[in-house]
Order: C-alpha cells, then structure tokens, then sequence
C-alpha cells in the first residue's frame, strides 16, 4: 500500500500516475464542462454523494452528467484543481481533491478501482464550504 501526496508528479509511484488518469478526466469534465470526460472517469454504476442542508443526497452518473452542458464556467481561468493525496492498496485506491470553484471550495473523495479499461471512480463523497 502506498500512500503520497501529490505535490509532485515525481513523487508518485508508477500505480499513483496511473490512478491520476480519471482524475485528469474528471478536471477536463469540470473545466470544460463535459460530461464525456465524467464518462470516461467514472464507472457506469457509480454514484455522487452529498450532505446538502442536513439532506443526504445521491446521485447515478447519468443525473450527475446532466449538469454539464458543454459552457465552461466563466471564471474557469481562476478556478484550481488539486489532488491532496492518493493512497493505493492492491486493485482499489482512494483520492481526496481540492476544488477551488469561486466562492465554493470542494473536497472530493474518490474511491477509485482497477478495471480491465484502467483506473475509475466508483464513487464520489464530497463536501462544499465558503471559499
């Protein structure tokens, strides 16, 4: 198992590059605003899930897809994407990003598998606060 934050892509191990792919994925969705990109990071089984004003809330990868609509955010020059670490055990990996969108920071956690297609997220738990 191993366990590195990503500050440098030197740093990580030949497995962590590989989990970055649908990492990369999901940035290029969110910069470009294009669920392809979610398509390609994601499992089509996975799910999106939230606390949103005390509500539990869980979304399948479609209902999360529709949200794109191909119009990058008018602030996309300003808005930061990092991943804070990567921890890998085996056939499964989490991920934990920062997304700075605005006025909203999010922290994202992925729980990532290996498929025969390469790396995916299985699923999303996130969290948005103030900026």
């Amino acid at each position: 198992m191993t366990s590195t934050p990503c500050t440098a892509m030197a740093a990580l191990t030949a497995e962590q590059a590989e989990v970055l792919v649908p990492i990369e994925h999901y940035f290029l969705g969110h910069a470009h605003d294009d669920a392809a990109h979610m398509r390609l990071a994601f499992l089509p089984s996975a799910h999106i899930e939230s606390m949103r004003d005390g509500q539990f809330t869980s979304w399948p990868l479609d209902v999360y897809c529709e949200r794109f609509k191909g119009v990058p955010a008018a602030d996309e020059a300003t808005r930061r994407r990092t991943v804070d670490w990567i921890d890998v055990a085996g056939l499964s990996a989490c991920a934990r990003i920062t997304l700075v969108h605005g006025a909203v920071t999010f922290t994202d956690y992925f729980v990532l598998l290996k498929t025969a297609d390469g790396w995916k997220i299985a699923n999303k738990a996130f969290h948005g606060r103030p900026s």
